[in-house]
């Protein structure tokens, strides 16, 4: 938005708009200044994703700079406000929940699941991740409907958004639970017969079946789709209408679909805006 008068305009005229626009531009200023201090108040955005998970983004080890849809939403909300900004990968789920608890970090990024809801308010979404069964690649489960059944057994990490859903709903297969992500050759090793399917979210799973080398497929139909969504301490609810805005403003632009594809993500989708159940 131009701050500037035409230069060939009746001067009465031109002083009304000129008044208009000074009190439209100092309204957005002070808006952009209120935010900034409810979201940012130390004057740099800290944020804190998961950086486990490609969906959120990566640390580009040559680099070290944090890539991904993530940091390119950080990095365009902190130009909204004017404040620098930090992007700090966590271990888990967990790590991610404390750090916004503790003030270390004054946004993060979780799947959404009804447990964490207890721990952290979370706000509208921006992206939905799609989750499948990662098996060897002569495996005979061809559909998810094959994985539940007595005599499969299904891995997945502690916590995370899979291992909630399998441990919740499958009835007849046995889940195994790993404390971490295993390794791409532990992977590999545990599905040729300790394991028959390992329940990731579609991003990775697509990602170990390329780098398998024809060992892995992922299952084409995806078991759950999530939401995710930026999340605050609990409690710190003024911050959400400023969050909600900017996701507003980020899926009309197209600015969610451009960090979708400059990432190369196929396990994923822009989120319908919908509000998240609060606990």
């Amino acid at each position: 938005m131009s701050c500037t008068t035409p230069r060939h305009m009746h001067n009465g005229l031109r002083l009304i708009l000129a008044i208009t626009l000074f009190m439209t531009c100092a309204h957005a200023m002070t808006d952009a200044q209120s935010a900034a201090k409810t979201l940012a108040p130390t004057g740099t955005l800290r944020a804190v994703f998961l950086g486990s998970n490609p969906v959120h983004g990566r640390i580009n080890q040559k680099t070290l700079t944090a890539e991904g849809p993530v940091p390119d939403l950080v990095r365009a909300l902190a130009r909204q406000l004017h404040v620098n900004f930090s992007i700090m990968p966590a271990a888990d789920a967990a790590a991610v929940i404390a750090a916004v608890n503790g003030h270390y970090a004054d946004i993060g990024f979780l799947a959404y699941d009804k447990t964490r809801a207890a721990d952290v308010d979370f706000v509208a979404p921006f992206i939905v991740m799609f989750n499948s069964y990662l098996v060897r690649a002569d495996s005979p489960l061809q559909y998810n409907d094959d994985v539940d059944r007595s005599g499969v057994t299904v891995a997945a990490v502690k916590g995370q958004t899979q291992e909630l859903f399998v441990s919740g709903n499958l009835r007849s297969a046995t889940v195994r639970v790993f404390p971490t992500m295993p390794p791409q050759s532990e992977v590999e090793r545990l599905l040729t017969g300790e394991v028959d399917a390992f329940a990731v979210n579609r991003q990775r799973a697509l990602d170990a079946e390329s780098a398998s080398g024809g060992k892995l497929r992922a299952l084409a139909e995806s078991f759950l789709e999530v939401d995710q969504a930026f999340v605050v301490a609990k409690g710190d609810r003024a911050k959400l209408p400023f969050i909600e805005s900017f996701v507003a403003d980020a899926r009309a632009t197209g600015l969610i679909r451009a960090a979708i594809d400059r990432a190369g993500l196929a396990g994923v989708d822009v989120a319908v805006p919908r509000a998240l159940p609060k606990k």
